[in-house]
């Protein structure tokens, strides 16, 4: 059975707010999705599945928690959508309750089930639609929620006002500057032929991302630039919340300015979720075929400048490394190799993980788990025992983590199972091996 602490866990912003619904509601929201917003995708899922149960092994929580059946993919579903399909929307306030913990905190839609499924059914996709109706409900992890209503009111998901991304832009123009002269980040330049994007943790709380990236464009001589308003931020956590209708207007705002700097592609930093974001689930339900300007991953961007020569490697780093793989880059979008290519060149004592590319496990943070907030940590590091194990047994010294949701789930299993690492972005060890113009 599910752990009884876990089901104990108060979240207000699920807890509070089913307290207010009616059952006329809860049939109402529930028939609007399956019936307006889904279609023969969902249908053909929930019809096809045999419940054979083959997607257990794939999923980091129901290994890691001892293989309790309650925890594997095809019992997350059962418990919620598909009692939602067999009731027709007539479910209710502890029900829904139940769903909300197993959506929000026990998946991080990371899709490595589906890689398992016999069928290729996206369970990923199922139980994303169980958030959409917790959504609509207004049954969210409280700071999930919080997020979200970031994005709405300050366009950004940390609250960050106009004239402090200014402010730490410049902050970080200055301490580029010192570290390689004329490493400037030009803002608001029409026709560059790069336009750099970030998430709002970046401005937030590990400025000196922003400020490696200028060293990185002045020292491979690229026509960049930032936006100084409202788009900047790509993060998007409403994407993971349920509120489909904010995050399109997320994806609008970036797109509409990366359109009007009339640039020629968009570089998504080290984000998983922002990528996806920015690449699929946005202009998806925009109703767009794909972004309007060509948009690449900072993995695919380091490859093409290393690989080109336009970056120079002077020096490696000496310490055993092991590598993250980002579900949404490399389950998502097959950069696994040009990761290690990219790892390889700037380190001597690379050891890979066991599983590794597509088939690594998860961080567990990813997906939204992280952002449910204090509430839910404790029962998130139960559920990614086997991801400490994997790190482990690298005897690395350093994860290397080309994702922000990676690198803080990553820190967190690193601190709570004692496994004395650390963790980096790609671009922190970048900044340390390439030669320096003038050097």
């Amino acid at each position: 059975m599910a752990d009884a602490v876990d089901m104990a866990i108060v979240d207000k912003g699920i807890d509070d707010s089913i307290g207010k619904l009616t059952p006329e509601r809860i049939e109402s929201v529930i028939r609007r999705v399956l019936d307006k917003e889904s279609g023969a995708r969902l249908q053909v899922y929930v019809e096809t599945c045999v419940r054979c149960g083959l997607c257990a092994e794939a999923c980091h929580t129901y290994l890691s928690r001892d293989k309790d059946p309650d925890y594997s993919p095809v019992a997350k579903v059962k418990a919620t959508l598909w009692e939602m399909t067999r009731r027709n929307g007539r479910v209710d306030g502890p029900f829904l309750r139940n769903a909300a913990r197993i959506a929000f905190t026990e998946c991080g839609t990371c899709r490595r089930c589906s890689m398992y499924c016999p069928f290729g059914i996206d369970i990923a996709y199922l139980l994303s639609t169980v958030r959409r109706i917790c959504a609509l409900l207004g049954i969210v992890p409280q700071y999930m929620q919080d997020t979200t209503n970031a994005h709405s009111v300050a366009s950004n998901q940390m609250w960050i006002q106009q004239d402090d991304w200014i402010d730490a832009l410049m902050w970080q123009e200055e301490e580029a500057c010192a570290e390689l002269p004329g490493a400037l980040i030009p803002l608001d330049k029409e026709g560059a032929d790069v336009m750099y994007s970030v998430i709002a943790p970046e401005a937030k709380i590990l400025a000196q991302l922003i400020g490696n990236m200028a060293i990185l464009m002045k020292a491979a001589k690229v026509d960049w630039t930032m936006p100084s308003a409202d788009g900047w931020d790509n993060s998007n956590m409403a994407m993971f919340s349920g509120d489909y209708e904010i995050m399109g207007r997320v994806e609008r705002a970036h797109w509409e300015r990366a359109v009007q700097l009339r640039v020629k592609r968009v570089v998504m930093g080290e984000c998983g979720h922002a990528f996806r974001g920015a690449v699929y689930d946005g202009p998806k339900w925009l109703g767009w075929r794909g972004p309007p300007i060509p948009m690449v991953h900072a993995v695919e961007f380091y490859y093409e400048l290393l690989s080109t020569g336009r970056l120079k490697i002077a020096r490696k780093i000496t310490e055993p490394v092991t590598l993250q793989d980002p579900c949404n880059i490399v389950r998502g979008r097959g950069l696994h190799d040009k990761l290690r290519y990219v790892v390889r060149a700037l380190c001597e004592d690379f050891r890979d993980m066991d599983p590794r590319d597509e088939h690594n496990f998860c961080c567990a943070a990813g997906g939204g788990v992280i952002n449910c907030g204090p509430p839910w940590k404790l029962s998130r590091l139960k559920s990614i025992r086997v991801k400490a194990e994997q790190l482990a047994a690298t005897k690395a010294h350093t994860v290397i983590t080309p994702c922000h949701n990676c690198h803080s789930g990553i820190e967190d299993i690193i601190g709570h199972y004692k496994l004395g690492m650390h963790t980096k972005f790609v671009n922190e060890l970048l900044v340390k091996c390439i030669e320096m113009p003038g050097s």
